[in-house]
């Protein structure tokens, strides 16, 4: 028979593998007796963790949430992702990098050998661009208020600061912020998009569906009354706010796509055309209907080609291609005034 300590380590870890575990189980899988098992059970919870009895023929136990965390078993894999999600966690701009820190240090440090080499061969590090401000840091706070009212579908009302008096400057498919009067929003998603986390809800005084800057809001406490979730548009999160910020309906289609035939290879074109799609129609031509904001943007966008191009359709990428040729023509015969 296992030693006390050893035999509790493996009464948690099958405690902690699934919900309910019958006693006569538990003594089966440990070779112990059933009243062993009570007597483990009672070191456990004068250990701290919260084992609640439950009744019926198959009686048993169940590992339950307690007021504090106890210590807690992982397996091989459980604790490689959990420091691999560690150190992701501390690039993600969400207030909590250096508690992410020294929660894997304290898990680094308790690994075996074998483990901890196999985490150590990752590093991530997050990389400003010299051109771009790093985005402002979302108080943790924020966030588990917004996460928890969207959990509990309790209306939200916040301050949502001005875009005049923020750290940066908005981007694409950022909402209209402003001081006052507070907001009311009915949360639906909490998600991230370029490195930023952002709020998607139906606000109630403009009657849509609008995202919100995480680290712009100042939640209002207490929330407000519960409500029924509306339909998001697509039932798909992903694809609505891709669509948002592309500047479509929130369908998750650009609200201009286009076609044309480049006289390249499909593998060069398609290494560089994001969600576009590639036909290959010969050594070197090939077909690529490619999506924008706006028109010129997409000409623009399939001018950097250093190729010959025919376009396919719609009229409206022609007009572009000639809106851009006028303008670069008069970019290119310009004269600038002398400086004084």
């Amino acid at each position: 028979m296992q030693k006390t300590s050893a035999r509790l380590l493996s009464l948690l870890s099958l405690l902690q593998a699934r919900r309910d575990w019958p006693g006569a189980l538990l003594a089966e899988r440990l070779g112990i007796s059933p009243r062993t098992v009570r007597r483990d059970v009672d070191r456990l919870r004068e250990l701290g963790y919260p084992i609640v009895a439950f009744k019926g023929p198959d009686g048993g136990y169940r590992l339950d949430a307690g007021t504090e965390l106890p210590p807690l078993l992982f397996d091989d894999e459980q604790a490689v992702a959990l420091a691999i999600a560690l150190q992701i966690a501390t690039t993600t701009g969400a207030g909590i990098e250096e508690a992410a820190a020294r929660a894997l240090t304290t898990v680094r440090q308790v690994m075996p050998a074998r483990l901890r080499s196999r985490i150590d061969v990752l590093r991530v590090t997050a990389v400003e661009h010299p051109a771009i401000r790093p985005d402002p840091q979302v108080d943790s706070a924020v966030l588990m208020t917004l996460s928890a009212a969207v959990h509990a579908r309790e209306l939200l009302r916040f301050d949502y600061v001005s875009a005049s008096v923020s750290a940066s400057a908005p981007r694409a498919g950022d909402d209209e912020p402003t001081a006052s009067p507070p907001r009311r929003v009915q949360p639906h998603h909490l998600v991230t998009w370029g490195g930023r986390w952002y709020l998607l809800g139906w606000d109630l005084d403009r009657e849509d569906w609008r995202t919100f800057r995480a680290d712009r809001i100042t939640p209002r406490i207490p929330t407000g009354p519960r409500f029924t979730p509306r339909e998001l548009p697509g039932r798909d999160v992903a694809a609505f706010v891709a669509g948002r910020f592309r500047g479509s309906d929130g369908s998750g289609d650009w609200p201009c796509r286009g076609e044309v035939i480049l006289d390249l290879p499909a593998a060069t074109v398609s290494g560089h055309a994001r969600d576009g799609i590639v036909e290959e129609l010969g050594t070197n031509r090939c077909r690529l209907i490619l999506g924008s904001w706006s028109w010129p943007g997409l000409a623009a966008s399939i001018g950097r080609f250093d190729a010959d191009i025919e376009v396919v359709g719609p009229p409206e990428l022609k007009d572009a291609f000639a809106h851009l040729a006028r303008r670069y023509a008069d970019a290119a015969t310009h004269t600038p005034p002398p400086l004084h």
